[in-house]
């Protein structure tokens, strides 16, 4: 796992090269308007129901 993920984008090419957010795993999945947030949601989710078992 990432302690701390530095998201580029939000597109490649030259609709990117912007931090769209920077945090923890958690703080990014927060953030709608990146593409890893959305999905570090679900794996951070999966992870919680895992755990929990």
């Amino acid at each position: 796992t990432a302690d701390w993920i530095i998201d580029l984008g939000p597109e490649g090419g030259d609709s990117g090269g912007e931090i769209v957010t920077a945090g923890t795993p958690e703080d990014v999945a927060r953030e709608k308007r990146s593409y890893t947030g959305q999905y570090l949601k679900d794996v951070l989710r999966r992870g919680k129901k895992e755990a929990a078992e």
